[in-house]
């Protein structure tokens, strides 16, 4: 048996250790798990074994991340949640928000997480109604634009922030601008183990005759295993006896990329050195226990990382809680865990260095010991018992008075006005943005201050004072718009103010009925409303609109809320009638054995076709138009989920080929608003579950379940990119996409609301996730 020495009992004791909180009995951890195999899940499991260890009572329930490669450890507390798929972040938002968890805990490091540089799991978090802690395993100093956003992201959305060491607090603070209180240091946990002698431990691996370097891990190049093979010919001159374990499967990714070879180059070198019989690699996935008592055997520990950026090592928290004399370079972590004579630093990619650092300890046993003891000192303090009681009493201060964030009545986060308010001035909403950045080359339409008119008039979450400040903006523009002569309105403006057209699109002008329709029935502002009403009938008997079908369609529409409010004119009566009729006809005459269409082609907003055809047939109770409308609904929602089971909205490049499969590309986000429109009001009618399977599909589409796996909407900032391509995101954000995306956010909530509880079962679609 080990030789065990039980030190000072101020050693074992450390410092004060911080008081748990009985206050926090169930916890939500987010992060890798295992048998997934990387330092985040071995950390996530350990973080939960001390929490439950240190307080018995409380409840985690352990959300983890599944790359596909090799699963997640099934249990009752563990929930897996497909690493690139959108829709089941959502899912888990939602179990967490009604799981009775006080709050969440979020082990983040870039690459574990879907979505470019991990977007998915922010917008989980913005589902998220609890408060929200965030242990950030690694701090970019330098970040690529599209890491910032997720870290501006994290940081907003965090009541604490978690970090290992003095660097990563000093770099949020100084790079991120992050306020001192909203950021704690707790020391990376470790087991809490006796101190042993190495000689007494080292039988157990045949390593009596030896003395031993030990580097554990999952291989990889940037370890620097091969700096340390380099110095080996200089540490066997200085003693003969040294044994260099190398302990540790190959990286996953690693593997995935270059299978064994970089194992392979390491062992051929250690041969090309001489050094092959003081060179051992262990090449397995080790547990704790084992890799304890592999530590224990360990005269000196070795970490010759390549990244000097680090802020955090496992490893090498663990070897000095063991008691090891350490040997890094000089990476953060190491730097500040081994000052004060616990380690010794050396240059990065230097061997000559580290055989000189390694020699000099492994041939004085006195300093070894010095060291050693010292490092066991300081590994108290680092116990997981103690990262539990620290981490647990941070909590009871971000939980106490705490309330849930806003939310919809059906659970969807609010979203930010703040990318509609920077694209309007006191004319109306910019046409289009470059980016961020409103294009005033562009000026205006009526197109998208008609639908900002609506937005405003219908989003009932706004500040009525916002609601009434921009609505005033909208009406305006609109007021302008008609043109008395020519019995229309008018659509372009140039940014100078005066119109580039006499009159607009047969189109914009029915959106345009459509939005004083909604305002006239829902906005918050009676003066506003009052207007709406006036200008309505005004404009409706007088508007000539083209037999489009969608210039029909938005008018129809707009008739439909009118009589439905009992503000409408003996004309909107006859036009849900006629129009109604036409829709109809058209949808029954453009039928084929394979297409269920109101044309010959598809093209945009899509949706709105058997969504007003339904609305027409609610309003005249023609159960006809019901029943086609909610069939070609059906069919055009399944013609655009993709095999693999998200939507796909019908692509532009597709929008003239007659009685043909869309094309996938571009994607505009008007079809994904009009598609959850449209489901909600299918629901209305058939309380079948397919209309929040696919209604919830097109929302994910906008948050990353699309063709390329990329989020295009913002809810901090309320922006949206104008489109999916093949080569990725439209980075532009014009009106329309915001717009549609703000809208989206609203409805989809409408939508979970008005199908809770829905009594007919989910049907087996693609839509399904």
């Amino acid at each position: 048996m080990a030789d065990i020495v039980f030190l000072d009992p101020q050693f074992r004791a450390g410092a004060k250790p911080y008081a748990a909180s009985e206050s926090i009995s169930r916890i939500a951890l987010i992060g890798n798990y295992p048998p997934r195999r990387c330092g985040i899940a071995t950390f996530t499991a350990d973080t939960r074994d001390a929490l439950l260890q240190t307080q018995p009572s409380i409840v985690v329930d352990v959300y983890a991340m599944d790359d596909g490669r090799g699963g997640v450890e099934r249990s009752p507390d563990v929930q897996h949640i497909p690493q690139e798929t959108a829709g089941a972040y959502a899912a888990a938002a939602a179990d967490i928000n009604q799981s009775g968890a006080q709050m969440v805990w979020l082990q983040h490091e870039f690459g574990i997480f879907g979505g470019r540089d991990g977007a998915l799991i922010v917008d989980m978090l913005d589902q998220i109604t609890l408060p929200v802690a965030v242990t950030l395993h690694t701090i970019l100093a330098s970040p690529s634009p599209s890491q910032r956003h997720i870290m501006d992201a994290l940081i907003r959305r965090a009541s604490l922030l978690i970090v290992m060491a003095e660097k990563g607090r000093d770099i949020l603070i100084e790079s991120y601008g992050v306020a001192v209180s909203k950021i704690q240091i707790i020391p990376h946990g470790i087991p809490d183990r006796p101190f042993v002698l190495p000689n007494s431990a080292k039988g157990e691996f045949g390593l009596e005759n030896h003395t031993v370097l030990l580097t554990f891990g999952l291989l990889s190049p940037e370890k620097g295993v091969g700096d340390m093979i380099e110095a080996m010919p200089a540490v066997v001159e200085a003693c003969p006896n040294a044994m260099y374990l190398v302990l540790g499967a190959t990286h996953p990714h690693v593997i995935a990329q270059s299978g064994t070879s970089l194992r392979e180059g390491l062992i051929a070198r250690a041969a090309e050195l001489g050094v092959q019989d003081h060179v051992r690699f262990v090449d397995s996935y080790v547990d704790l226990d084992l890799l304890t008592r592999y530590l224990q055997a360990a005269d000196v520990y070795v970490t010759p990382y390549h990244n000097p950026d680090q802020i955090t090592s496992g490893t090498l928290s663990y070897a000095v809680g063991l008691g090891k004399p350490v040997v890094s370079t000089g990476y953060v972590h190491a730097k500040e865990l081994l000052g004060d004579g616990t380690g010794i630093l050396v240059p990065f990619r230097d061997p000559a260095a580290l055989g000189e650092a390694v020699s000099r300890l492994l041939t004085d046993t006195a300093k070894r010991d010095q060291m050693a003891r010292r490092a066991y000192r300081i590994g108290r303090t680092m116990t997981w018992e103690r990262y539990a009681k620290a981490a647990l009493g941070m909590f009871s201060n971000i939980c106490i008075g705490s309330t849930r964030r806003s939310v919809s009545s059906a659970g969807t986060p609010l979203i930010s006005l703040t990318a509609v308010q920077r694209m309007t001035d006191d004319t109306g909403m910019f046409q289009h943005g470059r980016f961020g950045v409103a294009d005033r080359n562009h000026g205006y339409c009526i197109d998208d201050n008609a639908r900002a008119l609506a937005l405003v008039s219908t989003a009932d979450d706004l500040p009525a004072e916002e609601r009434s400040r921009l609505g005033h903006i909208y009406a305006s523009f609109v007021q302008h718009a008609w043109n008395p002569d020519l019995g229309v309105f008018r659509n372009f403006m140039h940014h100078g103010r005066h119109w580039l057209e006499d009159q607009g699109s047969s189109d914009s002008n029915g959106r345009t009925l459509w939005a004083l329709a909604q305002t006239a029935t829902s906005h918050s502002d009676t003066m506003i409303r009052e207007w709406a009403n006036e200008l309505y009938r005004e404009t409706a008997p007088r508007l000539v609109l083209s037999h489009a079908p969608r210039s029909q369609a938005f008018a129809l529409l707009a008739a439909v809320e009118m009589v439905e409010a009992d503000l409408g004119l003996r004309n909107s009566i006859e036009l849900i009638e006629t129009a109604g009729k036409e829709l109809l006809d058209r949808l029954q005459s453009n039928r084929r054995a394979h297409w269920n269409w109101f044309e010959s082609v598809l093209t945009y907003d899509n949706c709105r076709l058997p969504e007003a055809l339904l609305k027409a047939g609610r309003v005249t109770k023609n159960e006809t138009m019901i029943s086609e409308a909610l069939s070609s609904l059906e069919w055009v929602m399944r013609v655009q989920i993709a095999d693999a089971g998200w939507f796909r909205p019908v692509g532009s490049t597709s929008f003239a080929n007659a009685y043909a499969k869309p094309m996938p590309f571009d994607q505009q986000p008007v079809e994904a608003l009009a598609a959850i429109d449209a489901c909600l009001a299918a629901s209305g009618h058939d309380p079948h579950q397919k209309w929040r399977d696919w209604g919830e599909s097109a929302f994910a589409w906008f948050t990353g379940e699309n063709d390329l796996g990329v989020a295009l909407a913002d809810g901090q900032t309320g922006e949206c990119c104008d489109g999916l391509t093949p080569e990725g995101r439209n980075a532009n954000r014009g009106a329309e996409s915001i717009l549609a995306w703000q809208s989206s956010v609203r409805q989809i909530a409408r939508l979970r609301h008005s199908t809770a509880g829905a009594a007919k079962p989910s049907i087996q679609s693609k839509a399904t996730t």
